[in-house]
């Protein structure tokens, strides 16, 4: 069933991504601002694949399980997945302390900041300039623009808003310092996967994203 969900989640996107690329765009067309969110959340589904691929949950096969999970996060912004997996785990370990790479003590955009810088890397920023240039002898620049560039990086905001700050700002008084949001599944899935369901998440980290909902018992 991991395979099937990573499967899914990769299929769609690259089906999505492929008719977009040459759609003929109108900017009055409501069609065009639906589907950036589409891909949004699509990217989202990506990352969110590869999170799973860190505990393990796509494949029990661990080559393949990293495979995919080194897919995904190529396809989302060129990251390396080895350095994901070890800063996701010492998120874990450290989760909401000094040593979380995920956590900063400022307001919502010095912390989002924060994490970007921690996760982007310079020469990422160069491949991807490298992929999009290449891509735009073949590909409308518009096209790229609406629905390449501008989903993922509005996807970085939707993990970091429902992934991190929701969940772990503030003072908590549980041994993960997370927060949940209040049981609604269609909202959750929308919002992040379920990844709202944050504390379950930490209580249980080898329960993929497919799989959360389960654990949502009562609001907290």
């Amino acid at each position: 069933m991991g395979v099937f969900a990573a499967f899914s989640v990769i299929g769609l996107w690259f089906t999505s991504i492929f008719f977009l690329m040459s759609w003929e765009v109108n900017l009055s067309n409501p069609l065009v601002y639906i589907m950036i969110l589409v891909q949004m959340h699509l990217y989202t589904g990506l990352f969110i694949t590869a999170h799973d691929a860190m505990h393990g949950t796509v494949s029990k096969n661990r080559t393949f399980n990293n495979l995919i999970g080194q897919a995904c996060t190529f396809l989302y912004a060129c990251f390396p997945f080895k350095n994901l997996y070890a800063k996701h785990h010492e998120h874990h370990r450290h989760v909401h302390t000094v040593k979380d790479p995920d956590y900063h003590s400022g307001g919502f955009f010095l912390w989002y900041f924060s994490f970007i810088k921690e996760y982007i890397a310079w020469w990422q920023i160069v491949l991807m300039a490298i992929i999009y240039n290449i891509l735009k002898i073949w590909i409308s620049e518009i096209n790229l623009l609406l629905f390449w560039v501008m989903p993922s990086l509005l996807s970085t905001l939707q993990l970091f808003y429902f992934g991190t700050w929701l969940p772990h700002h503030g003072d908590h008084d549980n041994q993960y310092q997370s927060r949940t949001q209040n049981k609604n599944h269609f909202l959750a899935f929308l919002s992040c996967y379920f990844f709202g369901y944050h504390y379950e998440h930490h209580d249980s980290p080898a329960t993929p994203w497919w799989r959360l909902w389960k654990l949502k018992n009562t609001p907290q």
